[in-house]
């Protein structure tokens, strides 16, 4: 169990928005090693909010729609029009968290006008640097995603972060790369104990859970490696939230009747443990 921060701060409410999906997939689309005849899970794809009293936090602003239609993604809803569903005007909002800077994490910028951006420096210097040469390596990012976000650097809309950083008493960052070169998990304090946003450095539950990499990845041994860090920052794996799961929508309950199938709450422990 990891400690309670100092001086017990006001817990946020910590949320999942559901706005896009990605059906058809094969287990090998899923996991490094999984048998090419296997079927896979759909990918979902989420945005998340951390809210309290004196602060809110988006973390992600997900895919556009010409991304979506180029890549073949069902696109459900724009990002911010779910943030909106849970009474956050997206305009009001002035922070926000990337992930990372991949296409389905960092696309819609615009919908969040008064945002400040907070971002790794790894991650921006590997989306702009030599690695973009390589197709394989470039091929998550959406170049006009890359090019908006670095207008939002030359408007003073960017704070950089290098590994750690805590944005609030109850909310950090962390790097881990792995999946991107500066992918980082956002470690929030909730009224059931710290829960860790994991984006993208764990697709699936079983990625963690059975220690196999999802195959979209920079670096192997840190994906691996960050799979350890999720699980020390989390009072446990029930409290580890997966980028990608449907299952986040299914063993945790919506904020309300009207929210179903749209949004769920991660500050409640899951209906499913270990699910």
């Amino acid at each position: 169990m990891t400690t309670t921060p100092t001086g017990a701060p006001e817990p946020f409410e910590l949320f999942a928005i559901r706005y896009g999906r990605h059906t058809g997939r094969r287990a090998s689309d899923n996991f490094i090693g999984a048998d090419l005849h296997d079927a896979g899970t759909d990918l979902e794809y989420f945005v998340w909010v951390a809210r309290r009293s004196d602060r809110t936090y988006v973390i992600d602003t997900g895919f556009n729609p010409t991304s979506a239609a180029e890549r073949g993604r069902t696109m459900l809803r724009r990002p911010a029009d779910g943030v909106r569903a849970l009474g956050i005007d997206p305009a009001s909002v002035d922070q926000v968290i990337l992930t990372h800077l991949h296409y389905d994490h960092a696309g819609s910028l615009g919908d969040f006008p008064r945002a400040r951006f907070h971002a790794q420096d790894a991650e921006i210097a590997y989306a702009t640097g030599r690695c973009m040469c390589h197709p394989y390596l470039r091929h998550p990012y959406d170049v006009e995603d890359v090019v908006g976000f670095v207008r939002h650097v030359h408007a003073n809309r960017v704070a950089f972060h290098d590994g750690f950083a805590e944005l609030a008493s109850g909310l950090t960052l962390h790097r881990v790369g792995g999946h991107s070169a500066g992918l980082q998990i956002v470690r929030v304090w909730t009224r059931r104990g710290w829960v860790v946003v994991a984006s993208d450095a764990s697709h699936y539950y079983d990625n963690i859970r059975r220690g196999m990499p999802f195959p979209t990845v920079y670096h192997v041994g840190d994906m691996m490696e960050g799979f350890d860090t999720v699980r020390r920052l989390a009072d446990t794996d029930d409290h580890i939230v997966p980028g990608h799961d449907p299952l986040v929508m299914a063993i945790y309950p919506p904020p309300s009747a009207e929210l179903d199938g749209i949004a769920v709450r991660l500050d409640v422990a899951p209906r499913v443990a270990g699910a």
